[in-house]
């Protein structure tokens, strides 16, 4: 089958090598030219711009885009939507907000042109081990394009998740509960870490993945960087978010639902971007006016 794909980072450039390895043709366009140029010597036709993306393609065309969401998104659907023809489609498989899949999807049928929304999920592994794709959209055309998805994803990889935003839905959710995982883990980890005992974490890590009952891929990876770093000594404690956990969480609040966990962890990943709390400071200063409490001063 023939896609265009926007965007070769980590995702998108791991996304086209097994799409070409499985036979399909990919019409490869970024703006690094460095990347078009790496997508090219692989197998793909090499595009230097959207135009030369949809000339390249035979219709009805796909055009998957794997940018960061939020405005870059809604400028390439932008620049596609002159260059498009009705029965077209547009893919958007990153981390985008649900309800701007929804609008976005309005939007294009207005034009006749459909839209997919794809949460995948995989990472830097996707590319041997597979993508899990999420699809939101019409359901017709995510069975036209189940030979791209099938390609993609491991056996049992994808799954048709309903209307325009149920993937992109589907998704938040998912990384909701990766927050609240990895949170688990962290104060595990540094709980053990903390102890009387001189333990071995990677050990630790690895004997867990062992039929225990928190068993799982993220423990494996948590494994191989204690190997590399036993103390993490090499990396700090600043933790990003890219928008999915907040998401959840307006969700679950809009919906009267108790996510907690998720909650807590989005918030601990807050916390670990405060060189000093000025919370903490005035409640240091409060236990000394209430209780005589020594505190540290700077």
């Amino acid at each position: 089958m023939q896609l265009g794909m926007v965007g070769l980072g980590r995702m998108g450039g791991n996304m086209t090598t097994r799409l070409l390895r499985d036979g399909h043709e990919v019409v490869a366009y970024a703006r690094d030219p460095a990347s078009v140029d790496r997508a090219a010597k692989e197998g793909a036709v090499p595009a230097h711009g959207l135009e030369e993306v949809v000339a390249k393609l035979a219709p009805p065309r796909h055009v998957w885009l794997m940018i960061p969401s939020g405005a870059p998104v809604s400028e390439t659907i932008s620049a596609l939507i002159p260059l498009l023809e009705r029965d077209d489609a547009i893919i958007d498989g990153g981390n985008s907000y649900y309800r701007d899949s929804i609008r976005r999807a309005e939007k294009l049928s207005e034009k006749g042109i459909h839209f997919i929304d794809c949460g995948t999920s995989g990472g830097i592994w996707g590319l041997e081990n597979g993508f899990c794709l999420m699809i939101g959209g019409k359901e017709e055309v995510f069975r036209r394009m189940e030979p791209i998805f099938a390609s993609l994803a491991p056996a049992d990889g994808y799954a048709y998740m309903g209307p325009p935003g149920a993937g992109h839905f589907v998704k938040m959710v998912h990384n909701g509960i990766e927050y609240g995982m990895l949170q688990a883990y962290a104060e595990g980890f540094e709980l053990l870490n903390a102890s009387r005992y001189e333990l071995d974490l990677r050990r630790i890590a690895s004997l867990w993945n062992q039929g225990s009952v928190v068993r799982s891929w993220l423990l494996e990876l948590a494994e191989l960087a204690l190997e590399r770093d036993p103390k993490l000594s090499t990396i700090q404690g600043y933790v990003e978010d890219s928008g999915e956990g907040r998401w959840t969480v307006f969700e679950a609040i809009e919906h009267g639902v108790p996510a907690t966990a998720l909650a807590h962890a989005l918030f601990a990943r807050f916390r670990s971007r405060q060189e000093e709390s000025f919370g903490a400071k005035l409640i240091a200063a409060l236990r000394q006016e209430f209780g005589g409490h020594a505190v540290k001063t700077e």
